[in-house]
């Protein structure tokens, strides 16, 4: 059972890291409002880029991208925090395995926000690479590794009682 309890505890920090990224994005809305409009507007890219053409300047696009964000930020933390309890309703049972699946949807949630939402498109349609003052690649690369690991994790089998 021990394991178990390792398991969701995995689980339960990145539910706490997406709750505090979700509370934090709206308590200091500006701070990460201002990395959203340059790594949109591609303001910060190589000045010769021909991919200048994918900027999305639109102030409301802009925030309807950000709002967007920090939604599925707010969703994610609330869908691993069901799958934190649902685990924990069922550490001692049967179904622990079945369990699972809400905090794995929950997990796999967090990393399309961070590899699809960040790498790929911040990071490649809209070059967050070129960019030396709004790339936050490495983060989200940092990011997508916790939550992988929580999700190998979650979902290895538990060794047998002995």
């Amino acid at each position: 059972m021990l394991v178990r309890f390792c398991k969701i505890g995995f689980v339960a920090v990145v539910a706490l890291f997406f709750s505090v990224i979700a509370y934090g994005n709206i308590t200091d809305y500006d701070s990460n409002w201002q990395f959203v409009q340059h790594v949109l507007s591609m303001d910060t890219i190589f000045p010769n880029s021909t991919l200048k053409w994918r900027a999305v300047t639109d102030p409301n696009l802009q925030t309807a991208g950000y709002w967007g964000i920090i939604g599925w930020e707010a969703l994610t933390a609330l869908v691993l925090w069901i799958g934190v309890i649902r685990l924990l309703a069922a550490v001692s049972g049967s179904g622990f395995a079945r369990a699972k699946g809400i905090a794995a949807a929950g997990l796999t949630m967090g990393f399309l926000l961070f590899g699809l939402g960040f790498v790929v498109v911040g990071g490649e349609w809209f070059a967050m690479w070129q960019s030396e003052t709004w790339n936050g690649q490495q983060k989200a690369f940092e990011f997508i590794s916790m939550i992988g690991l929580a999700l190998v994790i979650l979902l290895l089998p538990e060794p047998a009682e002995a």
